[in-house]
């Protein structure tokens, strides 16, 4: 039995590869136009962010993206979705303290510090903050989506930052395969996916998720969903070993709950992983600024 699991999980890791490297060499498809920007400290801890911003536009709408990486590692860098420049997206690649450095929730509390500091300075750097979208990849999917959905919670706004006056609210909402509840993910899980889960949690959280049950939920999207929640894209591949497409199915079925059917889409992709090209290729990319330009309306 440990031999025919053994021989799945190289399975799973040599069916990924591909993936990982497609994904890697899109995020180095575009140069910033401002670098290292830093929006906030905490401690000696500096918080930054790279602006892209589209040839020829005036004004762009602006989208904040948020990296994936486990919440224990990646980084702006890894600015995965290029290809809305090309439909005159500005775009903001943010960090965030990674969970060796802090617990949850100060990966959110950074990430709408961001957005404040966005929001302060867009004339200096020319894009439109009065409506900004935020989007993500898998555990930067689950960052993106909890900051949509908990516009205005006192909780988790954090006080980082000097530009307390600024909203932190978001008008639509991106999440490439991203977890959205921490009480099921573990149940759903394939064994690679455990692999990778378990440690993630117990970094994130101090703890696994039963044992924190509460922190858990206040971690989980799918609980802070409401009527007055912005419209929303999932995209998820239906084979994903790491984050299960159940997770975008649970979200998609709380906004459905709340009569926000016409805010809601789940686009899958069929045989799809965890990321890859497929995944941010021109028909993606086409859809998601199409899904954008009507939620903007």
């Amino acid at each position: 039995m440990k031999t025919l699991q053994n021989l799945w999980l190289k399975r799973v890791r040599w069916s990924i590869l591909p993936c990982l490297l497609a994904t890697a060499f899109s995020a180095f498809a575009a140069e910033p136009d401002y670098r290292e920007i830093e929006f906030a400290k905490v401690g000696e801890h500096s918080l930054k962010l790279d602006i892209y911003l589209p040839e020829k536009v005036e004004d762009p709408k602006l989208l904040v993206w948020v990296h994936g990486g486990a919440w224990r590692r990646g980084s702006k860098e890894k600015m995965q979705i290029p290809g809305l420049l090309d439909h005159g997206f500005a775009i903001a690649s943010v960090s965030y303290r990674l969970s060796p450095v802090a617990k949850f929730p100060a990966q959110i509390h950074d990430i709408k510090a961001a957005i404040r500091f966005l929001r302060a300075h867009e004339d200096k750097y020319g894009y439109d903050a009065e409506k900004v979208i935020i989007a993500g990849s898998s555990a930067g999917g689950h960052l993106a989506a909890h900051v949509g959905v908990t516009n205005g919670h006192a909780e988790l706004e954090g006080d980082i930052g000097e530009h307390e006056d600024q909203s932190s609210d978001v008008a639509a909402i991106v999440d490439f395969y991203g977890p959205t509840n921490f009480m099921t993910i573990l149940h759903q899980s394939t064994p690679h996916g455990l692999s990778v889960r378990v440690p993630a949690l117990e970094l994130l959280l101090g703890a696994q998720p039963e044992k924190v049950s509460e922190l858990a939920k206040l971690a989980s999207p799918v609980f802070h969903v409401d009527k007055n929640d912005p419209p929303l894209l999932l995209i998820h591949g239906d084979q994903d070993p790491q984050v299960p497409i159940n997770q975008s199915h649970e979200l998609h079925g709380a906004y459905k709950s709340e009569g926000l059917a016409d805010r809601v889409k789940l686009e899958v992709i069929h045989g799809g992983l965890h990321g890859g090209e497929e995944f941010y290729d021109a028909e993606r990319m086409q859809l998601v600024s199409d899904f954008l330009m009507k939620a903007l309306k």
